[in-house]
């Protein structure tokens, strides 16, 4: 499979559940830019600017965030992640934060932000940082990453002229039914481990974590969940095959 457009992209994610944007054979799990490559040992150049491949994935990468049909965003370990719609709420209860949660676990450049964002919907990077009062870049940065990585904002668009910048939006005003779902932790890691091993047939140790930033022992459970259910057997310490390609 060779990805060349937008709408190759989406049929894409939507088969595999979620995948990474620019990530090459160095990571595990689907990989946007791989897809773009069409090849499975694809790797980035370091040059990426005069790389056609690379320019692709992340012209596609931008209009697949303009477009919001899937979420977009970091996930733990600065992941970059498109998600499939019906997942959403797998990833958010490992990953999200409440409503409650908020004012002991997110920094205090992050509320400050995401007080702004609840009031005006959406920003650019420079509005936001003045509107906020986080008007260091780097600390404005980390609570942008960690607002992303509770679920909380998303950016919706990004601008190139006159300058470069995202638009920040919040993640629950594009996906307000599938951020409102309530699913047990023990279901969401059950049903991130069924996709992953779905798409890939087989899981190799410590795969599973680095693909999505579940940590290992989590990854471990939801892995074992599949076992149970006998939707996938484990040959190895760490490594679990889906149960149907055992017939083939």
């Amino acid at each position: 499979m060779r990805i060349e457009n937008v709408y190759e992209a989406e049929g894409f994610i939507e088969t595999v559940g979620f995948c990474s944007a620019l990530t090459d054979a160095r990571r595990p799990g689907p990989s946007l830019y791989v897809a773009v490559c069409g090849r499975r040992d694809a790797h980035m150049p370091r040059n990426v600017q005069k790389d056609p491949e690379a320019n692709l994935a992340w012209t596609i990468k931008d209009e697949l965030l303009r477009r919001g049909r899937l979420h977009y965003g970091k996930l733990r370990g600065g992941r970059s992640i498109f998600i499939r719609r019906n997942l959403l709420q797998y990833f958010n209860s490992v990953f999200g934060i409440t409503r409650k949660q908020e004012p002991s676990v997110l920094t205090v450049p992050a509320q400050a932000i995401l007080t702004v964002l609840r009031k005006e919907w959406e920003m650019s990077t420079r509005e936001l940082r003045v509107a906020s009062g986080v008007k260091d870049r780097q600390t404005f940065n980390k609570a942008i990453d960690e607002l992303q990585r509770g679920f909380k904002v998303i950016p919706s668009e990004v601008v190139y002229k006159p300058v470069f910048t995202y638009i920040w939006s919040l993640a629950e005003s594009r996906f307000p039914d599938e951020l409102a779902a309530q699913v047990s932790r023990e279901e969401a890691l059950k049903e991130i481990a069924r996709v992953y091993i779905k798409g890939a047939g087989m899981t190799l140790k410590g795969e599973l974590a680095r693909a999505t930033g579940i940590s290992n022992p989590e990854a471990g459970l939801g892995n074992w969940a599949l076992v149970d259910e006998g939707f996938a057997t484990r040959i190895a310490p760490g490594v679990y095959r889906l149960r149907e390609l055992e017939s083939n």
